[in-house]
């Protein structure tokens, strides 16, 4: 894949980046110029904790998971990055080692852009700086939001909150990621999961459909559960 260029079935890789939508035909091209195209197959690391950063990585096709691992070894998953979505954005603001893990869940095709490269850009074109400090702020407040429900929330509030935000007003939810993942998302085992669920659905309030997929019944009655 060339980062550079169109394909008749989606758009070039760096016009469909949120931050680099302000940029005119000219200077997108100038951002590609200084990409380079890597693909990873399913369970490939495409970085880990402790590697050297100076990388944004956008993501073409695919999906990739960012998670870490605890002292024992637990992974806490972060998110899941599709495609128009990037990763690895704080080492444009520091040059520690990587602190989280990043996993293709399937192949997955992207765009790298080395650091350095990227920051002379973001001199020049400051909107791209902008737009950056927008992404990183709404990934903090994610993250304060979920270690808030995390702290404060019983299993049950957790689980409806999550069904309610996935569902984005629509009767259904199909799950980007395994239930392992998603478990591990909202602080809880697989196996609470997969009971909570059941029990969910034994209320009337969700119907499940085969592995990923769940059918929103009753918004009310997962509302005030919350």
């Amino acid at each position: 894949m060339n980062c550079n260029s169109n394909k008749k079935s989606y758009a070039n890789c760096i016009e469909i980046v949120p931050i680099f939508s302000n940029l005119t035909q000219e200077e997108t091209q100038e951002v590609a110029l200084i990409t380079k195209a890597q693909t990873f197959e399913k369970g490939d690391m495409v970085y880990m904790a402790g590697d050297k950063g100076g990388k944004l990585y956008v993501v073409h096709s695919g999906r990739v998971k960012i998670s870490r691992l605890n002292a024992n070894g637990k992974e806490q998953v972060i998110r899941v990055i599709e495609p128009s979505e990037f990763m690895g954005e704080l080492s444009l603001l520091s040059s520690l080692p990587m602190t989280d893990n990043g996993e293709a869940l399937e192949t997955s095709t992207m765009c790298v852009i080395e650091a350095d490269k990227l920051k002379e850009l973001m001199k020049k074109y400051p909107s791209i700086a902008f737009k950056v400090m927008e992404e990183l702020s709404e990934r903090l407040e994610k993250a304060e939001n979920l270690i808030e429900a995390i702290n404060l929330n019983t299993v049950e509030q957790r689980l409806a909150e999550a069904l309610l935000t996935l569902s984005a007003g629509k009767k259904e939810v199909l799950l980007n990621m395994t239930k392992g993942d998603f478990a591990s998302q909202i602080g809880m085992s697989q196996e609470t999961l997969s009971r909570k669920l059941t029990v969910f659905q034994e209320e009337g309030l969700i119907e499940l459909k085969g592995h990923r997929k769940i059918i929103i019944l009753n918004r009310d009655g997962l509302e005030k559960i919350i």
